[in-house]
């Protein structure tokens, strides 16, 4: 780990990635569905109107929509604006550095590690790269506190 400054998420960051349906990548999305990944994308799709791409091994289809194996395996023409890591920490930093590395194939403008994934050197070369980081939280945390009225710079991070 070099010298950095901890990653905080932009408020105006999570209200744009929150506010625009979008495809959302979610690494570590398979068909089990008590696993938080599972959850979290079903509010996704039936509340914010994302659509999904699920990026798992098993590269099963989830919420009806196709899986792959990795961010790799997304077919061209495939436009994902944001890459929602649902992988342990230890991990997430191949994950985005695939990302980065499909950014321009794939037009990705940002990555979303949840609650509890957490790589500060992952999320400097991401944004090196030009993408968008949130670290550390929850699209179902942030969204009642991007809500007007509900604290709207009360983000995370």
């Amino acid at each position: 780990m070099s010298d950095m400054s901890p990653h905080h998420n932009a408020p105006e960051v999570v209200r744009d990635l929150l506010h625009t349906p979008a495809t959302w990548a979610v690494v570590g999305l398979g068909d089990n569905p008590d696993r938080t990944a599972y959850h979290v994308s079903l509010w996704l799709q039936r509340e914010l109107g994302m659509h999904l791409v699920p990026v798992h091994p098993s590269a099963a289809t989830v919420h009806g929509a196709t899986g792959y194996a990795r961010l790799a395996d997304i077919p061209d023409g495939t436009v994902v604006k944001v890459v929602d890591c649902f992988v342990n920490s230890a991990h997430v930093g191949a994950v985005v550095d695939e990302a980065i590395a499909e950014r321009d194939r794939l037009g990705i403008e940002a990555l979303w590690l949840q609650l509890g994934v957490v790589d500060e050197a992952a999320a400097q070369r991401a944004e090196a790269a030009g993408l968008a980081v949130v670290m550390d939280t929850c699209p179902k945390i942030e969204w009642p506190r991007i809500q007007p009225g509900d604290g709207a710079d009360a983000v995370t991070g």
